[in-house]
């Protein structure tokens, strides 16, 4: 078969325009991915149900509990002009709507008591009243969107921003919590608290006196107003949160270093020049060194947000690689929590989607060798992240890098073995990779030597299954490897062309004037 043919054929089933900045855009598709699972990451909505809370302004009066309401005279005595009767009513009120299991959010509603609150978020000379409003709105706020949106046209938004400047500061965190379960919902919600300017009342809330649980509130709201896309929160307030998240990434909590993170993760998962602020408030080293921190709980958004910081540009993914996050990535591609190490192993892939620099420090640190573990060993999805990694370096590395991945680090079993994989994505990636390595060993003349390998890693066996396969892409692709590289040839041609044995390497059969010293072997 001529050479022009044999290329043409490549072409005609590979998907020769997949370059580096394709490869980086899978950001989008594996942070899909991440957010159908965001209960297991992140509360975005929380109901307020304690009733210990040493710190609460709300004293029954006399020390003794409160006789039960029905629900008619909670309302009744809400609309009442007395001010001992509102905070009774409010009160019972919002302790029904506490309660763990089934509270009767519809039922208040539906009975008006949410118009009723938000007047009484109003009573800035009753702040019991003020604060037993704000937390029975606050789990009203805390259910379904529906809930929700009763509470956002009651006009509370602006109401609970301004509460953000209360004198009592149960008031004023109870308003934070109740405002970061309505940003908590969406962004059309988001957006409304961050239009009543909900930015600047925050950030006046930050100090060194501020407690702790009062600090965790805070950031946990500022991490809602960064979450949710389309539309994307406006980058012009939320770059003012920015310095003050850099510098929370240096707090002893782990609750609000969990909500930094996200937030941080939240805002890097975006175009390149919302990355860039972000590595301007020189965040990324103690970003990387929290990879290193014994709670899984800060590791997830951390590790999140140098992948997302990664997918970047050249310069932005070197910020990573200068503060040693390879060193840190590798030892997290060795996790026990397959969820680490599949994230893990997509920043690996987002880096060897780099260039050639990039991929040396990854070889150089160390990194194929848990790769190729991953392969071998990791669950299904951590798998597939792993032979991105091999694929984007056959497709942006050197020959050098290239051939180290067979000759050094044994790659091409574990890889071929994921022909066998159930999902047609990953199999695609991994025809991808070997198509990439067939025209290098081509280019080198290679091709007979690669062939036999392949054939001894039972990667032969496999494309020929794949014939069969009910994708189109799959089969057609599979059929152009074995007809271009594995067609018949008689058994003397077949001997002829065998590789001779070198310290236990198969080497190339050609040496050409872009080989190094000594030739490459397989």
């Amino acid at each position: 078969m001529s050479e022009n043919s044999t290329n043409s054929r490549i072409q005609l089933y590979k998907n020769s325009s997949k370059g580096r900045e394709e490869l980086r855009n899978r950001r989008h598709e594996f942070t899909v991915e991440l957010r159908k699972n965001k209960k297991d990451d992140q509360l975005f909505k929380r109901r307020n149900i304690n009733e210990e809370e040493v710190t609460s302004p709300l004293k029954d009066h006399n020390g003794q509990s409160p006789v039960q309401m029905s629900i008619e005279e909670i309302v009744s005595a809400m609309n009442s002009n007395e001010t001992e009767r509102q905070y009774n009513g409010t009160q019972a009120a919002r302790k029904m709507l506490s309660r763990e299991r089934n509270p009767p959010i519809d039922l208040l509603i539906g009975h008006g008591i949410v118009p009723i609150c938000v007047k009484f978020l109003k009573c800035f000379d009753n702040p019991l009243l003020q604060f037993e409003a704000a937390w029975a709105l606050t789990n009203i706020a805390s259910g379904t969107s529906e809930q929700t949106r009763t509470v956002i046209e009651a006009d509370a938004v602006p109401r609970f921003i301004s509460l953000l400047q209360s004198p009592v500061l149960n008031v004023s965190e109870q308003a934070v919590w109740a405002l970061g379960n309505i940003a908590g919902d969406g962004a059309t919600a988001r957006d409304i608290v961050l239009n009543h300017n909900a930015v600047e009342g925050l950030l006046a809330l930050i100090n060194t006196e501020t407690p702790l649980s009062f600090l965790r509130n805070i950031v946990w709201l500022m991490s809602n107003l960064c979450r949710n896309k389309n539309p994307s929160p406006p980058f012009d307030q939320i770059k003012l949160l920015l310095p003050v998240l850099s510098h929370l990434l240096h707090n002893g909590d782990f609750q609000v270093l969990s909500d930094t993170c996200w937030a941080i993760s939240y805002v890097t998962d975006d175009e390149n020049n919302k990355i860039q602020a972000v590595i301007d408030t020189n965040a990324v080293p103690k970003l990387v060194e929290l990879l290193d921190i014994n709670e899984p709980n800060v590791i997830v958004p951390a590790l999140r947000s140098v992948g997302n910081i990664v997918t970047g540009s050249d310069q932005q993914t070197d910020t990573v690689i200068a503060a040693g996050g390879l060193e840190k990535l590798g030892r997290l591609l060795q996790s026990n929590k397959q969820n680490i190490v599949k994230e893990a192993a997509w920043t690996i892939s987002n880096i060897t989607a780099g260039n050639q620099k990039q991929i040396q420090a990854v070889i150089d640190a160390g990194i194929f060798v848990h790769i190729r573990n991953v392969l071998e060993k990791g669950d299904f999805r951590a798998q597939k992240e792993a032979a991105w990694a091999v694929t984007n370096t056959t497709t942006s590395g050197t020959a050098e890098q290239i051939i180290d991945l067979i000759e050094k680090y044994n790659i091409l079993l574990p890889f071929c073995n994921l022909l066998e994989s159930k999902d047609p994505k990953t199999i695609k990636v991994v025809l991808t990779g070997l198509t990439n390595l067939f025209m290098l060993a081509e280019k080198l003349g290679g091709t007979e030597n690669l062939c036999l390998l392949i054939e001894e890693n039972q990667g032969l066996d496999k494309l020929e299954k794949l014939q069969n396969h009910e994708n189109e892409e799959i089969y057609k692709k599979a059929y152009a490897l074995i007809d271009t590289y594995f067609g018949d040839v008689s058994d003397e041609v077949e001997q002829a062309l065998k590789p001779k044995e070198a310290e236990g390497n198969f080497e190339f059969s050609a040496q050409t004037a872009n080989n190094p010293k000594g030739g490459f072997s397989f």
